[in-house]
């Protein structure tokens, strides 16, 4: 099997990971996890699966706090892939590094624009997932060519930096390093947003979680190297338990907070990642499981649009379509089952638009 080949099957894993990554992600525009948590359902699994869909409320972790470092994870493991392929056809150093530099601020400009649709007045927040990647995704290119070691310990080092930071901050009121409004997160949050705008959800979040892009890089660099299936594999699983051993370990010192993006946070989160690409690298790669990944495959082919698609209200529009059909529904099956086949048809037409795309090679990326 030639080197070429055996980069494209890699990236089918990768493609299937992102895919899966965005399917989840496009849903949450859906309201279905809303839906799932109906008063009417307390105490059934359903509602616990609503429950695992919704970010954790401050301590805490649920499913769906992963979904951000999911992301930020797959960008930095395509980053090798796609630059090895650019230098495969010509391009320079420098062409990549203009090129990163010009996605980076278009990412930046997009996060802050999609808080601008709405309010009347401009105001300047970056805490949604394009925005947040902006920055992470330069960090990650900037020390990519460095040796493994290094970006271990540069990751490292940020993710420590931040745990400092929050400890050491002083400002009256904004001292208590891990209590909702009163940390130095919120603090920097009201600096830049203004105090109308404050949120729990760090703006300052892109330099610890910067670790997930550069553990991509580091992901990506393994899997282009020459070593075998098997052992790229168990590297990639030892990660992830690391991860969650230091994440889980240490959390009785340093509370898991994804608001904040805490250091118990970033390691328990990306030991999550690294597992979860193990498992699509071995699905994928080396059992050659092929069966039905198109279905989320092809989702990740249009990442960008279905995101700012959906978040700009065309998940709302396309639930209006199947609104009438539902609403009838409401007769026999009641307003909460007619609620979740609304939510549903709407995750479903959603994914028929990617599929469209991709039947008609139309693939919109920066």
């Amino acid at each position: 099997m030639t080197t070429t080949q055996q980069q494209s099957e890699r990236l089918q894993s990768l493609d299937f990971f992102r895919g899966v990554t965005m399917f989840l992600l496009i849903a949450a525009f859906t309201h279905l996890s809303q839906h799932l948590m109906s008063p009417e359902l307390e105490g059934t699994f359903i509602y616990k699966l609503g429950i695992q869909l919704e970010h954790a409320e401050w301590i805490g972790f649920h499913f769906w706090d992963l979904i951000q470092p999911f992301f930020m994870f797959i960008v930095g493991v395509a980053m090798p892939f796609s630059f090895a392929n650019r230098i495969k056809k010509g391009a320079s150093y420098k062409d990549i590094r203009n090129h990163v530099y010009i996605r980076a601020l278009l990412m930046l400009l997009l996060g802050w624009w999609l808080y601008c649709i709405e309010p009347e007045e401009i105001n300047f927040r970056f805490q949604n997932v394009l925005a947040q990647l902006s920055v992470t995704y330069i960090i990650a290119f900037l020390i990519m060519r460095k040796s493994t070691i290094f970006q271990i310990i540069f990751s490292v080092a940020l993710i420590l930096l931040a745990e400092i930071i929050y400890r050491t901050f002083s400002v009256e009121g904004f001292d208590q390093p891990f209590v909702n409004g009163h940390n130095f997160g919120s603090w920097l949050n009201i600096q830049i947003s203004g105090e109308e705008h404050n949120s729990s959800w760090a703006i300052f979040n892109a330099i610890p979680t910067a670790a997930h892009t550069i553990w991509g890089v580091l992901a990506g660099q393994l899997l282009l190297s020459k070593r075998t299936n098997i052992e790229k594999m168990k590297i990639l699983v030892m990660a992830g338990f690391l991860g969650l051993a230091i994440g889980y370990g240490f959390s009785a010192i340093t509370p898991i907070i994804k608001h904040i993006a805490t250091s118990t946070f970033v390691f328990a989160s990306g030991g999550w990642t690294f597992l979860a690409l193990a498992l699509s690298y071995w699905l994928i790669d080396i059992k050659k499981y092929r069966k039905g990944i198109w279905i989320f495959t092809l989702v990740g082919m249009n990442p960008l649009f279905i995101y700012l698609f959906a978040h700009i209200g065309g998940a709302d529009l396309v639930a209006s379509i199947a609104a009438p059909i539902t609403n009838g529904l409401s007769v026999w099956t009641g307003d909460l089952i007619a609620k979740i086949i609304l939510s549903l048809i709407d995750l479903y037409l959603l994914w028929y638009i990617c599929y469209w795309m991709y039947k008609n090679k139309i693939f919109i990326r920066i």
